[in-house]
């Protein structure tokens, strides 16, 4: 190539690329300066934290993906190549990543449906806790013993999830054995009495206490109450302990398990 190839190509192509450059440039700045003014209106935005930042990183992918396909169209590359090499790369892309796409479509069902919320005391197959994050990819929920626990969200949409704080009340179930020489009136006044003295029990629904079955070696009895979910387990540890110390000082006898064996 003699010299006024060179000269050519540099008049040309050089230009094209440093166009591109400007462009790219200038493009970074203005997405950089996007996002700083939707950091600085995100407080007012009456939507969820978590769907906030969700939006706040797929509009900033977007930005991105748009100033990069200006700047090589603005350095001369055309169009449909850039599109059909996009989509090559798409392709190969997402058959290697099919784990990950599944985690973001999990991640957008989360959002969309809200099956969950942060703050919320979950249980998702053997996990069970409070949700702290809904990533794009994951779900963190801490457990009771504070152990995070990171659940990838194509998972979740395909596990059955028990949300416990939902409804903001919970039905308190307990069951006591006692044994068959036991005064049933007398046991169904020692444990209405105690569900009395419990503060923290709503009034409505209305407490029960039932003579639930008649098992091999006991009578067991059912007590069914409702209370705030806050209350949940501090009201379930003090009524346990409650029922069986009144059980205890009324002398009723919890019985353990019995045989009768006859000899011929």
């Amino acid at each position: 190539m003699n010299w006024d190839g060179i000269k050519g190509f540099l008049t040309t192509a050089g230009v094209d690329l440093l166009r591109g450059l400007i462009a790219l440039a200038v493009g970074l700045f203005l997405v950089h300066w996007v996002m700083k003014l939707f950091e600085r209106y995100e407080p007012k935005m009456k939507i969820e934290p978590t769907l906030r930042g969700f939006i706040k990183n797929l509009v900033r992918i977007l930005l991105y993906v748009v100033v990069i396909m200006t700047a090589a169209n603005t350095m001369g590359i055309p169009m449909t190549s850039l599109v059909t090499l996009l989509g090559s790369a798409g392709v190969a892309v997402s058959l290697a990543m099919q784990g990950v796409l599944g985690n973001l479509i999990g991640g957008f069902i989360l959002l969309l449906f809200k099956p969950i919320r942060v703050g919320e005391y979950v249980k998702i197959g053997d996990n069970e806790g409070t949700v702290k994050v809904i990533g794009a990819f994951y779900t963190e929920i801490a457990t009771f013993d504070n152990r995070h626990v990171n659940l990838p969200n194509g998972t979740l949409t395909n596990t059955p999830i028990v949300n416990f704080t939902r409804e903001g009340t919970r039905r308190l179930d307990l069951t006591f054995s006692v044994s068959y020489d036991s005064d049933l009136d007398r046991v169904y006044e020692v444990l209405n009495g105690v569900v009395a003295e419990e503060k923290a029990i709503l009034p409505d629904p209305a407490p029960s206490v039932n003579l639930l079955k008649c098992a091999e070696s006991s009578m067991d009895f059912s007590v069914r109450v409702w209370v705030s979910t806050a209350d949940y387990w501090p009201v379930n540890f003090r009524m346990v302990d409650n029922c069986k110390r009144a059980l205890d000082r009324a002398g009723i006898t919890i019985p353990y398990p019995q045989m009768d064996i006859h000899m011929k």
